[in-house]
């Protein structure tokens, strides 16, 4: 699909986007530590999802440009989430890693978040929860494009 042609496809495309910031929104109160922030999970869950890297690496990642990803970085080590180590290849760079208390915090903000969700669903009837299933992946590739 390269250009939207049809009304319904408008109509479409603006109702998935307000259904997504509208759950996104409520997600994030779901949190489980307050004190960090939405980019600083963030970061956190790219680490989770993809293992170590370079704050430059992370920088390109979350759309951010290297100096503010330094900052976060340095925010995240002053907490204890993450660590810094000397890069494999190349002694001059560092890579970031998270760290077990970051591992725990973020399983532990998942669960919470996932039953928040789990109860959401309890109100679909079986045929919404099939549709939502199978737009899981789709929505997920949305989200990485």
């Amino acid at each position: 699909m390269s250009e939207l042609t049809h009304g319904d496809d408008d109509a479409a495309v603006n109702a998935l986007r307000s259904a997504v910031m509208r759950l996104s929104r409520r997600l994030k109160h779901q949190r489980v530590d307050e004190s960090l922030s939405p980019t600083e999970m963030s970061v956190l869950g790219t680490l989770a999802r993809c293992g170590t890297a370079t704050p430059g690496e992370l920088a390109r990642k979350e759309h951010v440009q290297p100096p503010s990803m330094t900052r976060i970085v340095a925010l995240l080590e002053h907490k204890g989430l993450v660590s810094l180590e000397p890069h494999p290849e190349d002694r001059r760079q560092k890579v970031v890693a998270q760290t077990e208390r970051a591992e725990a915090m973020l399983e532990e903000s998942r669960r919470k978040r996932n039953a928040w969700l789990a109860t959401l669903v309890e109100d679909l009837d079986e045929d919404e929860w099939a549709k939502l299933r199978e737009a899981a992946p789709v929505l997920e590739k949305l989200a990485h494009l």
